[in-house]
């Protein structure tokens, strides 16, 4: 009996859902790279505690906070391309990106009162922990009609992120992070899904693993060496140490490296339905409650005792990483967190006019592929995570 086989009731009782089933035209492609990448976003914050003491688990923690991020916000443009400023759309923001990060603020916050003992502070204009990503895909979105009018959006946008980290500025709304990362969002709004057939060819696939693994082996070799906050995209120049040309000189490599980690790891991607696809369509839960799991762990004492059994930690902890993932996607975990990841407002707080309803029915057929129409861009918007 095949793996597939076996995990397949499994997998038919996770994804069981009362929502309606994925549309005929949704990609599956997409949908598994989202379960993908949030598993490798689950992954990463489990082994960041143990980076600091094992070089084995820095050098795979280096190399997929090299590419996931990146190609995490890579699928958020190519899911915001459908993206105009009307109504419906912005109201989805609001109601799927921008509510979920203020309530979880709290919840983050609040845990961090009841581990640490600090006082209880709301900020809610500086991200806590993971959340960030949702102010920054808040941030993004609006202003892609913006980089759609740019003759030159890419370039652009490198410049932008370049130029952030010659500057300083504080942490309010991620802003950081929000520019550095940008070209990758703004490389999404132009890719179209010929771009992504060309990833799955076998010349791409065959040197797919290899540039992975060499990823990897050089990774090790620099452990010692190797400064995670380059990652991260949040520290300018100075807090990095370098000189401004050192600095521009070591992110033009650091995009040339990612460019081709984000290939290789697209090009793996299964473009068939596979027992993970459905859950590549709800992505939010995993990636907004498996923090809270993670700093409760830290805060009890969980990881330092995983990271007693030394290199075998890292596997252990990567698959406690896949089988959180997969928890909290199951159809009885989201039908709990529903109201506070997938919130719906009455019309008092966020009205729909006469005028956005038809224009969500007159854009309702076209809903089907991913980010061609406003309905679409919305329900994309709480899954990109």
């Amino acid at each position: 009996m095949t793996l597939s086989a076996t995990l397949d009731p499994l997998r038919r009782h996770l994804t069981q859902a009362r929502a309606r089933p994925p549309s005929e035209g949704r990609d599956p492609f997409f949908d598994n790279a989202k379960f993908l990448l949030v598993v490798l976003v689950v992954i990463g914050h489990n082994w960041g505690v143990l980076v600091r003491d094992m070089e084995t688990a820095k050098a795979a923690y280096s190399v997929v906070y090299l590419f996931h991020m990146p190609a995490f916000v890579l699928l958020c443009g190519v899911f915001s391309r459908g993206f105009t400023g009307t109504g419906p759309q912005v109201r989805a923001l609001l109601a799927r990106v921008l509510a979920p990060y203020l309530f979880f603020n709290v919840a983050y916050k609040a845990l961090g009162t009841h581990v640490t003992g600090a006082p209880f502070a709301l900020t809610p204009t500086e991200p806590t922990y993971l959340l960030w990503f949702l102010v920054a895909l808040f941030l993004w979105r609006i202003t892609a009609p913006l980089w759609r009018a740019v003759r030159y959006p890419v370039a652009v946008s490198v410049v932008v992120s370049l130029a952030a980290g010659l500057t300083t500025m504080g942490y309010e709304l991620a802003l950081p992070r929000v520019l550095m990362f940008l070209p990758w969002f703004v490389l999404g709004l132009q890719l179209r899904p010929e771009h992504f057939h060309r990833l799955r060819t076998p010349a791409v696939r065959r040197c797919a693993l290899p540039a992975l693994l060499t990823a990897l082996g050089v990774a090790y070799v620099l452990a010692p060496d190797l400064n995670a906050n380059w990652f991260y995209m949040r520290a300018n120049h100075t807090e990095l140490q370098t000189g401004s040309l050192e600095y521009l000189g070591i992110r033009l490599v650091l995009f040339a490296v990612a460019a081709a980690l984000v290939v290789a790891f697209l090009a793996l991607v299964p473009a068939r339905r596979t027992w993970f696809t459905a859950l590549g369509a709800v992505t939010m839960f995993p990636f907004l409650v498996h923090g809270l799991l993670v700093q409760a762990g830290q805060a009890y004492g969980l990881y330092e005792l995983v990271g007693r059994l030394g290199a075998a930690a890292v596997p252990l902890l990567a698959l406690f990483g896949v089988a959180v993932t997969v928890l909290l996607s199951s159809a009885p975990v989201r039908r709990v967190l529903r109201p506070v990841v997938e919130p719906r407002f009455p019309p008092c707080l966020i009205p729909a006019d006469r005028s956005d309803r038809a224009s969500a029915q007159l854009s309702g057929s076209s809903a089907q592929s991913a980010g061609s129409s406003a309905q679409s861009a919305g329900r994309e918007a709480a899954s990109q995570s």
